[in-house]
């Protein structure tokens, strides 16, 4: 037997979740998950960040666009607060990251949301925990926050199968070929299903599905990204009178660190090239993060709580990648988000949605398709 729908979308993950979710308003859409649960790799392990400036400037128009639709969506979906806000502020502690934070400042001149220079005496003001006088040019994102990234991804999840969809795990595609409906995707042990069009939201692995299509690859490189929980020996030290301690980066992205209950989350932000798979974290990335951190906060960090790794995967100019080969029509990537598919999903689900149907892009996400699409590369 086989089953049929006018949308599969691959991958059940913060992009595949996101973007079924959006279909599903107009088509019947069947979500894939290769695992027995959904949303166990990159998604689950972020750092969990919605900041406005981060990426490149196609990016950074996701983001901004998405901040509204968060708090949409938590109405929609009968979800909590999707955003806590928590500022970001950015620091140069040597000439590399001086020089970094004032392209980024330039670049960023006039854009919604951009970062804003401080005085380094503000920048240790709103983060005590700095070492004193070692900071030597600041900036300061006021309109980022923390994402309860479970609480979104279980809320696309929900509003799927309200309007109809069908989410199936531990169906791991191993086949797709052209049908007379478009194509017929094979997954686990369940029937074949026929459907007109296949979104490729496999994250990591969505070079991997293009493959199993015959369809020719975007040229995706997953990196792997550390993130630990650390112990704060005096936790007093994490606390400000008003009660928003901010996320902290430094300016060349070489760490970045923001509190996490008592503790704190660190990662020497590293990037890492390697193949798709249930990546962990490395013990040298960990100790680096720690030494990266304790030099500039002199907390006394030495007690791992907790490590993991996620994959960010890019192509090389660093944009998503959402659109069909003209030659593989039906065949649609959403894919190469890098580290910004939770912050960005809202809005970059709604214009993958609008690409795949052929609807005009949403008024308040005012990119051409051309700037994601596959030909590009």
């Amino acid at each position: 037997m086989t089953h049929s729908a006018d949308v599969v979308v691959i991958g059940g993950g913060i992009a595949g979740a996101s973007v079924a979710y959006e279909l599903s308003a107009s088509r019947s859409v069947v979500l894939l998950e290769a695992e027995t649960a959904l949303a166990r790799h990159s998604t689950a392990r972020s750092a969990a960040t919605y900041i406005p400036g981060h990426g490149t400037r196609p990016v950074r128009a996701l983001i901004v666009a998405s901040g509204p639709r968060f708090a949409r969506l938590a109405a929609e979906l009968d979800a909590p607060p999707l955003l806590t806000p928590r500022p970001v502020v950015h620091v140069a502690v040597d000439a590399a990251g001086e020089a970094a934070l004032t392209t980024t400042l330039g670049e960023q001149a006039g854009e919604p949301e951009a970062p804003v220079s401080i005085d380094p005496a503000e920048a240790e003001r709103r983060c005590p925990m700095l070492v004193p006088g070692l900071v030597r040019a600041a900036a300061v994102v006021e309109g980022a926050a923390d994402v309860d990234t479970e609480a979104l991804h279980q809320a696309y999840v929900r509003g799927l199968r309200r309007r109809g969809g069908t989410v199936r795990a531990a169906a791991r595609v191993t086949a797709i070929e052209r049908s007379r409906s478009g194509w017929r995707v094979h997954a686990g042990t369940g029937d074949p299903i026929d459907t007109a069009d296949v979104v490729d939201a496999a994250g990591a692995w969505a070079d991997v599905v293009a493959g199993l299509a015959g369809v020719p690859l975007v040229g995706l490189v997953p990196l792997r990204r550390t993130i630990a929980v650390v112990r704060v020996p005096d936790p007093a030290r994490l606390r400000v009178p008003d009660g928003r301690v901010p996320m902290v980066r430094e300016a060349a992205e070489r760490f970045y660190f923001k509190p996490e209950g008592d503790g704190l989350l660190v990662s020497p932000a590293d990037e890492t090239p390697v193949e798709p798979h249930d990546v962990r974290p490395d013990e040298l990335d960990v100790a680096t993060a720690l030494e990266r951190v304790e030099a500039v906060t002199g907390l006394g960090l030495r007690s791992v709580r907790t490590s993991w790794a996620g994959l960010r995967s890019f192509v090389p100019d660093r944009r998503p990648v959402v659109g069909a080969w003209p030659d593989h029509p039906g065949f649609w990537f959403c894919a190469g988000q890098g580290g910004s598919g939770i912050e960005s999903a809202p809005a970059l689900s709604a214009f993958a949605a609008a690409v795949v149907t052929g609807e005009p892009v949403p008024a308040d996400v005012p990119l051409d398709p051309a700037t994601f699409s596959p030909t590009r590369l």
